[in-house]
């Protein structure tokens, strides 16, 4: 193989060893002087101090949603109620019993769904009919909660409040969503389209 090959000289790297050394020895020695320790020139605590600052950034763009499926969870649904009624379905009075049973301590903020059709009816020519009969029925569905609540938590002296929103109900359509995977597998034939490659060769 031809090249040049630098020669080094020995002698030069020797004393500029020695030049960093004596260097370092005596920033060292001017430091302990000062009263400059190993942990005021360096971070102690790398990596759990950058670490924790990740996981607080996760946990903060998670914590909106994680609060959003809580209130959710503590909704009473309408259709938790008999059509048109303040009375509770079986089901709905269960969902309360479960919210009233949560561990370590219950969450004493329940929520209503605000009643809307078909439970209500709205006719244009009285609009102002269907306000009032959306708060009536709503404020009879909060006396019909806080009663079965009182009553499932007697003696643990717990008092709930219930506040009245109108949240959209989490999930899919099931008919829409059957329509377009129908029509997604409907289109697909299962058969491969034969391409001309160089050469006229096809694959």
């Amino acid at each position: 193989m031809k090249g040049f090959i630098a020669r080094i000289d020995k002698s030069a790297v020797d004393l500029s060893v020695k030049t960093v050394t004596a260097l370092a020895l005596s920033a060292a020695a001017l430091g302990m002087a000062n009263g400059c320790h190993y942990r005021d020139l360096v971070d102690p605590c790398y990596p759990q101090r950058y670490a924790y600052a990740s996981r607080m950034e996760v946990n903060q763009a998670l914590a909106p949603q994680v609060r959003n499926g809580h209130i959710l969870e503590q909704t009473v649904w309408n259709y938790e109620f008999e059509q048109g009624t303040p009375k509770l379905t079986p089901g709905g009075m269960e969902h309360l019993a479960y919210l009233a049973r949560r561990r370590p301590t219950p969450d004493t903020c329940i929520y209503l769904q605000v009643a809307e059709p078909p439970d209500i009816i709205y006719d244009p020519k009285m609009p102002e009919k269907y306000a009032e009969a959306r708060a009536k029925l709503d404020n009879d569905r909060i006396a019909a909660i806080q009663a079965f609540l009182g009553a499932e938590t007697a003696g643990r002296n717990l008092a709930f409040t219930v506040l009245v929103h109108d949240p959209a109900e989490v999930g899919i359509a099931a008919i829409p969503e059957g329509k377009a995977i129908t029509a997604s597998d409907a289109s697909f034939n299962g058969i491969l389209q034969r391409q001309t490659i160089g050469g006229g060769a096809t694959r």
